[in-house]
């Protein structure tokens, strides 16, 4: 009986300890192309390194109305942010 407590208790911390650190979210592939209007819905985005758990850089773009975000090339990163930059409205403007 001790034996099976054991073994319970011992899969149990197991379990903890992978579910805190968990299976990472890596992109397998990227898209160098992605279209201005897919663009523009971009909510945020994340900076996936090689240097870590996953095996190639990428930019996740984590698109409004989408489910699942794009992984698209990290050099696109710029775009990204001139865009956002440039459809955000200016708060202070004067008329």
């Amino acid at each position: 009986m001790d034996l099976k407590v054991a073994f319970v208790v011992i899969c149990l911390c197991a379990l903890a300890i992978t579910s805190t650190a968990g299976i990472p979210k890596c992109c397998i592939t990227t898209k160098t192309f992605i279209p201005v209007r897919l663009l523009r819905k971009v909510q945020r985005y994340d900076v996936q390194k090689d240097s870590g758990a996953c095996d190639i850089a990428a930019l996740i773009l984590h698109v409004k109305g989408m489910s699942r975000p794009v992984c698209a090339d990290p050099q696109m990163l710029d775009r990204v942010k001139w865009l956002s930059k440039k459809i955000k409205p200016n708060k202070h403007r004067t008329q």
